[in-house]
């Protein structure tokens, strides 16, 4: 019976590798096309490594806490030749004569997941599984200062202890020029030893990295009170009932979608436009935030989104999000009114120009012209930070604005 390797398979844009964390199965166990085989985690969430045809589990080469690299073998699988044909493994062939060998050739097409191809190397029966070392051990990927000098002896040093230059971030250095010196670096390490340690978990690695890459941009913040008692009102008509930063999320397509170069990405000397109005929004889990996609807000109404989101709020908390909620968008509404928080700077992800912030809502009194006198409101402060060399403070403004227009009618959105 035919062997073939099962292949970490690519599980999102710009994953290169992912943690092993449960193997459900043990060799010998019979399984079926698309069963869940191994659990992974990656620095976005926890999702699942299928067979890729029914046959029997032959070996098992990966071990849980664990990286593997994308394309890395992670167990073999024995299928028959039926069943690997049917799984596009093998390729038919054209005649009940032909040799074995020529029926465990793998099909030219590659698909994109991995694990459903096979290269022609992969069918030879070896064991060795090439892995990476997972990126927490490698320190956080966030350099000081671009001046700083190393000398060869300290780089060396610091390449036997697995750190990089961000590690040294909180040393003062007592060389020429504030230059750290080996025996800084050495009496640095000293007094670390004698501090409480916790290893840094992939997701919060992955969050440093994202925010270092978003900080080489020039990032400016406005913020304007937005009225709310009008998407409350609403709010509580409806069933089932949207969440409020689902209205944002819908007042910002609209708005995008009607100047759709505010949130495009300067390359060189061009500004690149969105083909599309995909949003993400900030979901808090252990140790980080993942930022589910919603695709085409500009083309759903509120009531088509209503359901999905909460769907992927709550495949969001459990870190298991579908393929097509992971990726990248092109502006993302987060929403710290929960935690009481009134005003805040957040930052755009490095891959966007916008991130929208709704802070706590607070009864305030508000001038009404016609009854000459002021009345309660709930009113929230929307913060809006951006690429200061796609937008200006004043365009700014005019998105923030546009949004709080559309959200005194929601019953538009």
């Amino acid at each position: 019976m035919p062997r073939f390797p099962i292949l970490m398979p690519q599980l999102g844009e710009s994953i290169a590798e992912a943690t092993v964390k449960e193997i459900p199965i043990a060799p010998g166990d019979e399984v079926k096309a698309d069963q869940d085989i191994f659990s992974v985690e990656t620095d976005k969430a926890v999702m699942e490594v299928t067979t890729p045809c029914s046959g029997t589990i032959s070996e098992i080469v990966a071990e849980t806490e664990t990286s593997y690299a994308v394309g890395s073998t992670l167990a073999y699988i024995d299928a028959t030749e039926e069943e690997a044909t049917k799984a596009g493994l093998m390729k038919p062939t054209d005649s009940d004569d032909g040799s074995r060998d020529e029926a465990k050739e793998s099909s030219d097409k590659q698909d994109s997941n991995l694990h459903f191809s096979i290269d022609e190397a992969d069918v030879i029966d070896h064991n060795e599984a090439p892995s990476v070392i997972p990126t927490v051990e490698g320190g956080l990927p966030v350099p000081i200062r671009s001046t700083v000098y190393l000398s060869p002896r300290m780089r060396h040093r610091m390449e036997e202890l697995g750190l990089n230059q961000a590690d040294l971030s909180g040393v003062a250095g007592s060389g020429a020029g504030g230059r750290v010196t080996v025996e800084d670096f050495e009496k640095f390490i000293v007094e670390l030893e004698q501090n409480k340690m916790t290893a840094a978990s992939p997701m919060r690695i992955a969050v440093a990295d994202s925010m270092r890459r978003s900080w080489s941009r020039p990032l400016a913040t406005v913020s304007v009170p937005v009225i709310m008692d009008q998407v409350l009102d609403h709010r509580r008509s409806m069933n089932p009932k949207p969440g409020v930063t689902l209205y944002a999320i819908r007042a910002l397509a609209i708005a995008i979608a009607e100047n759709t170069a505010v949130a495009g990405r300067l390359i060189g000397t061009r500004i690149v436009h969105p083909n599309s109005i995909d949003i993400g929004f900030a979901v808090e889990v252990e140790d980080g935030v993942l930022v589910p996609i919603i695709r085409n807000c500009d083309d759903q109404t509120l009531s088509d989104l209503t359901l999905p989101y909460e769907e992927l709020v709550k495949r969001g908390q459990s870190r298991k999000l579908p393929p097509a909620a992971i990726g990248t968008g092109i502006a993302t509404v987060t929403n710290v009114g929960p935690f009481g928080i009134t005003d805040a700077t957040p930052i755009p992800l490095p891959e966007q120009n916008l991130v929208l912030g709704l802070m706590a809502g607070r009864v305030s009194p508000i001038w009404d012209k016609e009854k000459e006198e002021f009345v309660p409101k709930t009113e929230s402060n929307f913060v809006l930070s951006f690429d200061h060399r796609i937008l200006d403070g004043g365009a700014a403004g005019r998105l923030l604005n546009r949004i709080s227009q559309l959200l005194q009618e929601p019953e538009k959105l």
